[in-house]
């Protein structure tokens, strides 16, 4: 971190890069510049050179047959949430309204941990959506499951400004601490839609608040290693909690399936000298020092906890119609930095996970179990996840693709490499990746498959490497990239195969600008193209719904928002503007119901300064950015989720 850095975001961004991958791998650039160098000169960077000689408005009009046929939302950024015509957005649920029975009613100024347990939390990210069972409409009575990312302290508390290391915590407290504790996590809704909207059932029996003390269990292969043991835990299968959840999935079983991303943030404090674990500590950027809770609790001390980081950075899975069930990590998915794990069953019937590592250089990851499911007996896959193989990419010149399998013994994984055994291999999976000679990919989010044409598409947000002191006149910001998204095409439509094809389906970025390089169809407007893809949807019809996160009125004219993205046919790369978050946000979620009538997204962190606008101030609880979505001069941003249909019903985006 710098004296530049000014919010949440760029002293997270600074944390997750300490973990940066040393390895000699090749970049995910590299290939694409071995394969695509004679094509980009005839023709790929050709598309941004035209956009630049006629103007984004000379392009041609939306391709006629296009799946997307709502009227394109304008491009821009303001103090509210937008939609496109013939929609409705609503606000289903804000940050502090009442979860669990007996919640009080969300009072910023007087918070306590023992009232955010009850209430929903912060920095609503991943959203599933389970139909309820013997319902008369699927889409219209269900649970929705939504994980609380992180928390802003200087968006939440009255008077307290930014917090993390740099700013010494100055202010913080136990009790503050424990509000954010109580702030993370996931929470469980009853959901059901009256007269053509969507309410919060109250006092459901399913309710549920998933915190970072709830307690759960440990499985897989690594479960009851000595490197999960801990004062606390002696057995190490016990840990309290679940921190910095990003995206996820949910399973044919019915189980909700959140990921750990971020973990480095919370911890604090130095290993003992010599301690066995620096240099797996080190590939996952530990200590993050951007929260105090190693002030108050021990577990969070490095000093004093060395192995309670390696008891986070998993998949857990969570039964959402089972309040009191114990959320079990399943160590076989192996441990990073989670972004995903959305899933699909392969031709023999074997559940296939694809997981993405959300950071700069690092890898594409998939889990096969071992075991196939039994879609007649949900109850038999209660443990399916915690036998299988785990792997990661790597990309060739050639378009083609092999996943790697991560198993000990095979190829480097072995003890003269410092892998005893699976559990090592698990609990350092990106040093093991490393070893594979896995492809360094541009900091890797979501990762979906879609069904219907058996493609699977990769998120890659950026790779901007321009340090803060390296800004000058001529480059008044960081270096900036826009990111790209991947195609991948498993061999024989089989997702448990081996090897795939692969093909860059979008470079993004202004096509205007032919310096970017960007590669949006010729169709696609001067409000259709994006930057910085983070999660996306795959609709019933198999259309591709991208959700983006790092857009701004500075950045690239644009807050964050969901764009349509045409995937197959005349139309190929062509994207259409669909929805807007208000300024400061992200855009998370997203998630259809069964008939795609609705479609749920998240916004979080609304309010945020703009971190790349020099002369923006720092946002605060007392100064935000946006007030949304009560705008209520007494009252902060609240990170929400959105319900979004069509007017007169049918499915959204038509």
């Amino acid at each position: 971190m710098t004296e530049t850095i000014r919010n949440r975001s760029q002293a997270a961004e600074a944390a997750e890069d300490a973990g940066s991958n040393a390895s000699a791998n090749p970049t995910l650039a590299d290939v694409v510049a071995r394969r695509f160098h004679r094509r980009d000169l005839l023709g790929g960077l050709a598309v941004g050179a035209i956009a630049a000689l006629v103007g984004p408005r000379a392009l041609a009009a939306q391709p006629e047959g296009s799946p997307f046929r709502f009227p394109e939302l304008p491009a821009g950024s303001d103090a509210h949430h937008h939609v496109a015509e013939g929609h409705a957005a609503e606000i289903l649920i804000r940050w502090g309204d009442p979860v669990l029975p007996g919640a009080p009613t969300f009072d910023p100024e007087r918070q306590s941990a023992a009232a955010q347990a009850r209430q929903f939390g912060y920095n609503n990210d991943f959203i599933g959506y389970f139909p309820m069972p013997g319902t008369d409409d699927p889409a219209a009575h269900g649970l929705l499951v939504v994980n609380h990312e992180y928390t802003n302290e200087e968006l939440m508390f009255p008077g307290l400004g930014r917090q993390d290391g740099k700013a010494a915590f100055a202010g913080m407290t136990r009790e503050l601490a424990e509000i954010e504790m109580a702030a993370h996590g996931g929470s469980v809704l009853e959901i059901r839609r009256v007269d053509g909207r969507w309410q919060i059932v109250p006092d459901s029996r399913f309710a549920r608040r998933i915190t970072a003390r709830t307690p759960m269990l440990m499985t897989g292969p690594a479960a009851g290693s000595e490197r999960l043991r801990t004062g606390a835990d002696r057995q190490g299968r016990h840990v309290l909690g679940m921190i910095n959840n990003c995206a996820g999935g949910v399973t044919p079983w019915g189980t909700w399936l959140t990921c750990e991303e971020n973990i480095n943030y919370y911890f604090q404090g130095a290993l003992p000298e010599g301690s066995p674990e620096a240099r797996n500590h080190k590939r996952l950027g530990l200590p993050g020092n951007l929260y105090a809770w190693g002030r108050f609790d021990p577990r969070f001390d490095l000093a004093r906890e060395p192995n309670e980081p390696n008891r986070f950075g998993w998949v857990v899975e969570i039964d959402p119609f089972d309040p009191a069930s114990v959320p079990r990590k399943r160590t076989a998915m192996g441990r990073f930095k989670h972004e995903g794990a959305a899933g699909i069953v392969a031709r023999d019937g074997r559940y296939v996970v694809f997981q993405g590592d959300d950071e700069r250089f690092d890898y594409v990851y998939r889990f096969v179990t071992r075991d196939a499911v039994d879609r007649a007996n949900p109850a038999a896959n209660r443990d399916i996840l915690d036998s299988g193989t785990l792997s990661v990419a790597r990309f060739d010149a050639d378009g083609r693709g092999t996943w790697l399998p991560i198993v000990h013994g095979q190829g480097p994984l072995t003890p003269e490499n410092g892998f005893a055994d699976q559990a090592d291999v698990l609990i350092e999976t990106r040093r093991a990746a490393d070893l594979l000679g896995a492809t360094k990919m541009d900091r890797p989010e979501d990762v979906e498959a879609n069904p219907r044409t058996g493609k699977v598409y990769v998120m890659l947000t950026n790779n901007h490497r321009r340090k803060p002191e390296a800004v000058d006149p001529a480059n008044p910001r960081p270096d900036n990239r826009f990111g790209h998204i991947v195609e991948i095409a498993p061999d024989d439509r089989d997702h448990a195969a081996p090897g795939f094809a692969w093909e860059v389906l979008l470079r993004c970025g202004d096509p205007a600008v032919a310096a970017v390089g960007a590669t949006f169809s010729s169709a696609t407007t001067r409000d259709g193209w994006f930057g910085m893809p983070d999660n996306c949807s795959v609709d019933g019809l198999g259309r591709l719904w991208v959700a983006t996160d790092g857009n701004s009125a500075s950045r690239t004219g644009r807050a964050d928002g969901i764009w349509g993205v045409e995937t197959e046919g005349a139309g190929r790369g062509t994207a259409r503007h669909f929805f807007q978050v208000p300024t400061g946000a992200e855009m998370c979620g997203p998630y259809f119901t069964p008939d795609d009538s609705t479609f749920f997204v998240g916004v979080q962190h609304p309010g945020e300064a703009d971190e790349d606008d020099p002369a923006a101030l720092p946002a605060t609880f007392e100064a935000p950015a946006t007030r949304w979505p009560d705008f209520d001069p007494a009252t902060p941003p609240r990170p929400s989720v959105v319900a979004i249909t069509r007017r007169g019903g049918g499915r959204v985006g038509t």
